[in-house]
């Protein structure tokens, strides 16, 4: 099963507008923002990001609503979320 994860967009990179630095559940990683094409996030914004990509733009309501899904479903999003906080991608 593949899921797509809300992250709320902190930062956006002033010289590569379609990369985007976004909090999710604590880390912060850069994603890219290009699949969103006219509807670029501005900072505060949440995204579904999944693979380093941002599918779409969400309101803050839907975040939540993802992210109690996900704590819902258990170990296996805990088990995802250690090995991003492990990883040294950026």
């Amino acid at each position: 099963m593949c899921l797509a994860i809300p992250g709320e967009v902190v930062e956006i990179d002033a010289l590569r507008p379609d990369l985007a630095t976004v909090a999710v559940s604590g880390v912060r990683r850069v994603i890219n923002t290009g699949l969103l094409g006219d509807a670029p996030p501005a900072v505060g914004d949440w995204v579904l990001i999944h693979v380093g990509f941002a599918l779409s733009k969400i309101d803050e309501a839907e975040a939540k609503a993802v992210l109690d899904f996900l704590d819902g479903i258990g170990q296996s999003y805990q088990d995802e979320l250690a090995a991003l906080k492990a990883s040294r991608i950026e």
